[in-house]
């Protein structure tokens, strides 16, 4: 399962010295991989991707957010900078799950 889409970069505090850059995926897309990710969650719900934003890819996890009724995609530091993201700004995000069955 590939899927494309359109996000707005946004921040989670996990504690006051720390703050993690997310996009959320398309509730539809997340039900989806609800469906095929069935038995192959990790940790905290986790379903393993590989992602791209412009050039950069990585492989990394996508974590449901239950408050909101999607997952989420952790955005790297590296990942922003190389591609000057910033909080607040929307970017196109390709990603495929990785060994869901």
């Amino acid at each position: 399962m590939i899927v494309t889409f359109d996000s707005e970069l946004w921040t989670w505090a996990a504690r006051r010295d720390e703050s993690w850059t997310f996009v959320s995926l398309p509730v539809g897309a997340s039900e989806e991989i609800r469906e095929i990710s069935g038995g192959t969650r990790r940790g905290f719900g986790a379903v393993r991707v590989r992602a791209a934003i412009g050039g950069s890819r990585w492989t990394t996890s996508v974590f449901p957010d239950s408050a909101h009724g999607c997952y989420v995609l952790p955005v790297k530091r590296a990942v922003r900078t190389a591609e000057a993201l910033d909080v607040g700004d929307t970017t196109t995000v390709t990603i495929e799950l990785v060994d869901h069955g």
